[in-house]
């Protein structure tokens, strides 16, 4: 790697490092087998990215990029946006792989796939975001309210972006839709003047890079749930949770047998999903919140004027560290609404 490819590689991690709710995650993948470590030892209350290196053909030639997700629907586990890329020479390689909807073909078939794609990595690149089910939650819960379709869009931009970045010669992208294919469009056209943009339903069943990005998305997915570490380390959670869609009979009683009736759900568990705060809402306590009222005259001291912040404090900037309470529970303070 020379010093120009050096210098693309740090932006794109420093970039990403900004986002203190994404870790980027620099491991060598060279077949399904190796995505289970990626996944095992993660912190999964924040994203992972994981970029495959870029082909030197990737960066000398015109190149297609498709855009797909995994895990939209489910209430457990990650949601995985994918992006995959290859020269427009290649076209046909994709065909050849077999690279159709991921959710067409059996997993053997997705894995046997997946692992063609590693293996010609002089010309295909790929990348994936797992959006942990605890942003995804959070995310629709805040005061300003970020949808699901939001957190795709930004999501889909942010790894075309990265990919940009890192030198791939991007001249085509190619997405599968959330919302309205044109108003998608247009919103990424805005972003990348410079690049064919096509958005479009089904687009994992019409373009091949599309179907590519497809697969390593779904079998990420797949592997990210199987490598799942509880970090609610004080109970012992069953792994038998089934699909982890909402209308899957075995979920639904996983869900229900573990719910703690005052922290509700580990972090598997999107808890903004409607299946999963039916249960809270039957099987957890009630919370009641005050509403806080703006009474007094404007010039009646609040009691905290009568307190100072330790000296030390403000001069080292030293931290308390939080009591293993909060820690074992993944619980953190709530800094934004």
């Amino acid at each position: 790697m020379d010093e120009k490819e050096e210098d693309a590689t740090e932006d794109v991690d420093q970039a990403k490092e900004r986002d203190p709710c994404k870790e980027v995650i620099d491991t060598c993948i060279t077949c399904k087998e190796n995505l289970t470590s990626l996944f095992a030892s993660c912190d999964h209350s924040v994203n992972k990215v994981h970029f495959s290196e870029v082909p030197q053909m990737c960066k000398s030639e015109p190149c297609q990029l498709g855009v797909d997700e995994a895990g939209r629907g489910p209430v457990l586990g990650p949601m995985v946006y994918g992006i995959s890329y290859a020269p427009l020479s290649r076209k046909q390689l994709l065909v050849e792989l077999g690279c159709a909807d991921s959710k067409s073909l059996t997993e053997k078939k997705r894995d046997e796939i997946f692992d063609g794609i590693c293996e010609h990595k002089d010309c295909i690149g790929w990348a994936v975001e797992a959006i942990s089910p605890n942003v995804i939650a959070n995310s629709m819960y805040r005061r300003t309210k970020v949808s699901l379709n939001e957190t795709s869009m930004v999501s889909a931009t942010e790894l075309i972006k990265a990919a940009i970045e890192a030198g791939v010669n991007v001249a085509e992208v190619y997405v599968d839709t959330v919302g309205k294919p044109e108003t998608y469009q247009a919103r990424l056209k805005a972003v990348f003047p410079g690049v064919k943009v096509v958005v479009a339903k089904k687009a994992d069943s019409t373009y091949p890079i599309v179907s590519a990005a497809s697969i390593c998305a779904k079998v990420s997915r797949d592997h990210a749930i199987r490598a799942w570490r509880f970090r609610e380390v004080d109970v012992a959670f069953p792994s038998e949770y089934g699909s982890g869609y909402p209308t899957d009979p075995v979920t639904k009683k996983w869900l229900s047998a573990n719910v703690d009736g005052v922290f509700g759900f580990p972090q598997l568990v999107r808890f903004s999903w409607s299946t999963a705060e039916q249960i809270l809402q039957s099987n957890a306590l009630a919370v009641e919140w005050e509403e806080s009222e703006e009474t007094g005259s404007p010039s009646e001291q609040k009691i905290l004027h009568f307190f100072t912040r330790s000296p030390s404090k403000m001069l080292t900037g030293a931290h308390v560290k939080k009591h293993h309470f909060f820690t074992e529970r993944c619980l953190s303070n709530a800094s934004v609404l």
